[in-house]
């Protein structure tokens, strides 16, 4: 007799394009990407770039999953010393994590849209990064981060950028940091991952209450062509890839908070003092290393001006919390995804889950929002581009931080969510989802929580009302379109004047409401003028409206389900 037969259990979810099998984002590219304008291959969504389907290819193949899982499973280990007693300060990452950022790397993930700066370049690497980090996002965060240096590094010194930038833009990846430096140090390694260091202990957000000291040393240093050259003495509460090639790091220095360069390896070859302490223990995003670090008279030089160092960095942090927003959507999509998948093989009650009604609801809810966050990812990242008018470059600041807010919030509850849909597999360790639900609370906190986020609009408003001007200028053009999104506008239009004259303390009491209501007109806006009506429809009266309840599945009746699911 067979008394262990398995039946009745969805088949791996392997050997899938995962970039055509994502309707929204393959109609994001050909719109925002650059085969949508002259010289690229028109606006048809089978125009997409060839690339994007080969990385498709190979982040939904059974290899990389695998790499995924063991990245994970394996975590980073710090080995402070040598066998012989010398302090070496490195981190051993599994094999794995190195096959998976050899394919970031190659696939332009990092910094593709600075290599070429083409119109529709960024939403072409936002969605090579989300197709990466749909699968495996802890890699994402050096890969992030190199990206976003790259604009922080337009204020260095003239050699220092001419020896690092193409480092920076190779698509070659090196995970170790022996001999790198010897003689030229754009000889001795082709490329380069480049972190942050900016929190510390006492201070967190407030990076301002940073004591770190940074002392400038007489003489032209080891490098004049790099610029000033300075010492710093400190402790860095959170500095995560610590085997990342450079760090830009904020300290004291006398004429105030200041950015500087940090490499790990001196031009001669010899370990800058970067001490890891220990790594931190992280509820998830454990392929990635994070850690805690002392720097002793650690060399750095000054990128930007003395003083100005958090002006110099944002140029960095904006672009991170970019990526968030793109990183949340790529959790989205794959809880979307896994949660379709289940339903559409999974039979319960005589019929398959996704046949059954309250189910199909639940699905196509998240699929609603993995959508609208998709979307709203894409048209920030085409903003990012090197033809962005003053216009379009007053809407990003604006945007980039409702977005951060609200789709970052969104993500743990939808992955919890999707992961129910899987019953008990989706609790357990051999299935993604229970993965995916301890990550996407990272992205809510890292580049600024929610009140931190909220508190940023506030300062747009008050110094810069332009943005906002741009902003409703974007949302405005699916004004008409629907009359819950046309109150929704108005209503918000209301809430930006009252607190334009409030006190501090009033606007700050209602900045997370007027950053959510921003983010939902945004999305609406988007969707009504991008998606089919059913997506549109059922976006704008389950967030609008008011018509739905306050838990995915709780859709307002006439929504066409069936329409929405053909699109997961």
């Amino acid at each position: 007799m067979i008394t262990h037969e398995v039946l009745n259990q969805a088949p791996p979810r392997e050997g899938v394009d995962e970039f055509a099998a994502n309707v929204p984002l393959v109609e994001a590219v050909a719109r925002w990407g650059t085969a949508a304008f002259p010289g690229g291959a028109g606006v048809e969504a089978d125009a997409a770039p060839s690339a994007l389907h080969e990385l498709g290819r190979l982040v939904g193949g059974a290899a990389f999953q695998r790499d995924a899982e063991l990245a994970n499973t394996n975590p980073p280990r710090l080995v402070t010393h040598d066998r012989w007693g010398a302090r070496i300060d490195e981190v051993e990452y599994d094999e794995s994590y190195h096959r998976i950022m050899r394919a970031a790397l190659a696939a332009g993930a990092h910094t593709s849209a600075w290599a070429d700066p083409r119109p529709g370049a960024n939403a072409d690497r936002a969605a090579a990064f989300l197709l990466l980090a749909q699968v495996e996002p802890g890699h994402a965060c050096p890969v992030s981060m190199t990206h976003a240096a790259v604009a922080t590094l337009e204020h260095a010194a003239d050699g220092l950028r001419a020896e690092w930038m193409p480092r920076l833009l190779s698509r070659a990846y090196e995970p170790g940091l022996d001999g790198r430096g010897a003689g030229s140090v754009a000889a001795a390694e082709p490329s380069a991952l480049v972190g942050m260091a900016m929190t510390e202990k006492q201070g967190g957000s407030d990076v301002r209450a940073n004591t770190t000291r940074a002392v400038p040393r007489p003489g032209g240093g080891i490098r004049p062509e790099w610029g000033a050259e300075y010492g710093l003495t400190g402790h860095k509460w959170f500095c995560s890839a610590p085997m990342s090639d450079a760090f830009l790091v904020l300290a004291q220095a006398p004429a105030g908070l200041s950015c500087f360069f940090v490499p790990r390896v001196l031009p001669d070859g010899s370990r800058n003092v970067f001490r890891i302490q220990r790594l931190k223990d992280k509820l998830g995003n454990r392929s990635n290393a994070s850690s805690e670090i002392e720097l002793d008279d650690t060399t750095g030089w000054l990128v930007g001006e003395e003083g100005r160092g958090v002006a110099t960095i944002v140029q960095m942090v904006t672009r991170t919390r970019l990526d968030c927003v793109i990183g949340t959507a790529a959790g989205m999509r794959q809880s979307v995804a896994e949660a379709a998948w289940h339903a559409r093989h999974r039979r319960a009650f005589g019929a398959l889950l996704v046949d059954q009604p309250a189910m199909a609801a639940v699905v196509a809810d998240l699929a609603l929002e993995s959508e609208a966050a998709t979307l709203t990812s894409l048209r920030l990242a085409r903003a990012y581009d090197v033809d962005a008018s003053e216009s379009e470059q007053a809407f990003r600041r604006l945007a980039t931080a409702v977005a951060k807010f609200w789709i970052c919030k969104r993500g743990p509850d939808h992955a919890a969510e999707a992961l129910e849909c899987l019953g008990g597999n989706g609790y357990t360790e051999s299935f993604p989802l229970a993965r995916r639900y301890r990550e996407q609370p990272l992205l809510a906190i890292w580049e600024g929580s929610g009140n931190v986020i909220a508190l940023d609009v506030l300062r747009v408003l008050a110094r810069e009302p332009e943005a906002f001007m741009a902003y409703f200028d974007v949302v405005g053009e699916a004004a008409g379109e629907h009359p819950a999104f046309d109150l929704a506008l108005a209503e918000v239009r209301a809430v930006v004047g009252e607190l334009s004259g409030a006190d501090a303390s009033a606007a700050a009491f209602r900045a997370r409401e007027l950053t959510e209501r921003l983010a939902l007109v945004l999305q609406a806006s988007l969707l009504l003028r991008h998606s089919p009506g059913p997506v549109a429809d059922a976006f704008v009266r389950s967030r609008l409206e008011g018509d739905g309840g306050s838990m995915y599945g709780a859709l307002p009746p006439g929504v066409d389900v069936a329409a929405i699911l053909a699109r997961a």
